[in-house]
């Protein structure tokens, strides 16, 4: 089992930044690759980013190539979303995930095992 808590979500205006945080505890972090996905009102789930269980590779949707970044800090059991030139299209809850181990750096929810609570971000024009 796998416990996940996001945090870094809130209301920024459109150009800004924000820093997503996912933390981990219960079995190794290390051993999961990870993804980040959203969901605005009345939408599916959206992939983001994915990052491997070393940090070596990652995978991300094109909306949002080039303006947000995922890392990893496996000491400190935690995975980021680095958000950069936020637009209002980008307003969503924001979940991180723990991919189930058959996979490797999917963009489906099906492929990811234990999900967080998931983090508001609201970027207003």
């Amino acid at each position: 089992q796998v416990q996940l808590v996001e945090s870094g979500g809130g209301l920024v205006q459109a150009g800004g930044s924000l820093r997503l945080s996912c933390a981990a505890s219960g079995r190794t972090f290390s051993n999961y690759d990870m993804g980040w996905f959203r969901q605005a009102p009345g939408k599916e789930r959206e992939f983001i980013a994915a990052i491997s269980w070393s940090g070596g590779r990652t995978n991300y949707a094109d909306t949002v190539k080039g303006r947000f970044t995922i890392s990893r800090d496996n000491a400190k059991n935690t995975v980021y979303l680095q958000m950069n030139s936020l637009q209002p299209e980008d307003t969503a809850a924001y979940y991180c995930a723990a991919e189930s181990s058959v996979y490797s750096l999917g963009t489906r929810p099906y492929e990811y095992h234990y999900w967080g609570q998931g983090t508001q971000v609201t970027v207003s024009s």
